[in-house]
């Protein structure tokens, strides 16, 4: 079916798809130390690598790769001016969740009014997703409000802590007690996708919608990831934690570590899921990341979050002594597409659907015109000269007595 115009409730306002002057004014912008009003509680995307990769991302978007929706963005402009920005990406294979990236308003601009013709330009025009999330700090009133506005709905509320470097540097005086710690692999993707079904509440995992081959990666996906990290200076770690009696993952870590930049070394990354039966692995996996930390280098605080359905990793970080540095909430909303018919149906369409129908009558066979017709009405023989057999006189009838 073809898909409904949008049309914007400003009628001077143009939202278009971005294009390459759109990501030279954006990183212009953010050279200048103009954030703008920003929406989301993501970190400022990184225009300049943008623009730089901008012809390449491009080309990528024309074919199915992991790469194919790494730069959607939509603009809205008044008088050839740009007034916001909409960044998304999909957060599993199938498409049919999709993340409010980062949003963004000019100053001077409405920011109700920009970031919900935003909002409701992507709800209109990616028909795959079925579910929409955003990452709002909870200090940002503003952004709460426009996304309540537009639909969305707390889901989960998230911490963000920071270990600092002398607990990381005592963990990392012992060795970890995990005998079965493996590196991950294709093949261990049904595991580590049982891990994360088991990790989240059913209401989370239903707006998530991960499938197994979210856990995979081909040799195109390995290979474009290892260029992101080396041009990044970054290096990732990761490995799970395999129980043989149950034959499951019960734990798993990827870290990211950061390399030195001119001003020094900066906090490095870490997402941590541990099954909710087995929370004892959180300080042996706190001492893997640790020990690694320390081998590789530089030492630098660690950073991680944490979900409010986690009491334990709460209870365990503040045990540790970790700082947290913010809190943020998730917020999701579902997104049904109506469908245009092609043509109305008409009342003489009706009838003759009605007509078709009706039940046929049933044709006569054989058997039934044999039983319609009555004995008296059969005709009579014809007469023939030929003398009957003399066995087959029939006996005269007998008087009675």
């Amino acid at each position: 079916m073809p898909p409904t115009p949008f049309l914007p409730h400003n009628a001077d306002l143009l939202l278009r798809p971005g294009q390459y002057r759109d990501v030279e004014t954006l990183a212009q912008s953010v050279d200048a130390g103009d954030r703008g009003g920003t929406m989301t509680a993501a970190a400022q995307p990184d225009w300049e690598q943008y623009r730089t990769w901008y012809g390449l991302l491009r080309v990528l978007r024309w074919f199915p790769n992991p790469l194919q929706h790494a730069l959607c963005l939509h603009v809205a402009e008044r008088d050839r001016a740009l007034c916001g920005s909409i960044l998304i990406e999909p957060t599993n294979c199938t498409r049919s969740t999709w993340r409010v990236k980062h949003v963004a308003v000019a100053p001077g601009e409405s920011t109700h009014d920009i970031g919900s013709e935003l909002l409701r330009y992507c709800f209109g025009h990616i028909w795959e997703a079925r579910t929409w999330t955003v990452e709002v700090d909870v200090s940002q009133t503003d952004a709460m409000a426009l996304y309540r506005r537009n639909g969305f709905q707390p889901l989960a509320q998230l911490t963000d802590w920071e270990i600092p470097v002398e607990t990381l540097t005592a963990l990392a005086q012992r060795e970890a007690d995990l005998p079965n710690f493996l590196p991950v692999g294709n093949a261990d993707a049904p595991l580590l996708y049982q891990l994360d079904t088991a990790a989240m509440p059913p209401h989370v995992r239903q707006v998530f919608d991960r499938h197994m081959d979210d856990f995979r990666s081909d040799l195109l996906a390995a290979a474009i990831a290892a260029v992101q990290l080396r041009l990044s200076g970054l290096e990732r770690l990761g490995g799970y934690v395999f129980e043989p009696q149950r034959k499951a993952a019960i734990g798993r870590f990827e870290l990211i570590l950061q390399g030195q930049t001119g001003g020094g070394a900066i906090a490095h990354r870490a997402k941590l899921t541990v099954h909710p039966a087995y929370t004892w692995l959180y300080p042996e996996l706190m001492v893997k990341m640790a020990t690694a930390i320390a081998r590789i280098g530089p030492v630098a605080p660690l950073q991680l979050s944490s979900s409010d359905y986690q009491p334990e990793r709460e209870a365990y970080l503040d045990e540790l002594g970790a700082r947290r540095l913010g809190h943020r909430l998730l917020m999701s909303r579902s997104v049904w597409h109506k469908v245009r018919e092609s043509r109305a149906i008409s009342l003489e369409g009706l009838q003759d659907v009605l007509q078709g129908l009706q039940p046929a009558k049933p044709m006569a066979g054989r058997m039934f015109w044999a039983q319609a017709i009555a004995p008296e009405r059969l005709p009579d023989p014809a007469p023939t000269d030929k003398p009957s057999p003399p066995g087959d006189t029939p006996p005269p009838p007998q008087e009675p007595a």
